[in-house]
């Protein structure tokens, strides 16, 4: 299972990207799912997730977040 999920992360990431950097962006997108109540204390380390994760992304990808936040916004 965990193979199956850092062979998809790479994917998603770019199959340049190292297996630890992979884990890494897992582990933030698990984060972010942990911490999507509003009224959670741990709102920091949500939006520190969330800022990794874009680090992560390409240029194209980076756009297409930022469209999309602002749509919600």
């Amino acid at each position: 299972m965990i193979e199956l999920a850092l062979e998809t992360a790479a994917l998603m990431l770019g199959s340049d990207k190292a297996r630890g950097y992979c884990l890494e962006m897992i582990c933030a997108d698990f984060l972010a799912g942990a911490n999507l109540d509003p009224d959670s204390r741990n709102q920091e380390a949500f939006l520190l997730s969330l800022c990794r994760l874009a680090e992560g992304l390409g240029p194209a990808q980076k756009n297409e977040f930022l469209a999309r936040l602002e749509k919600i916004s």
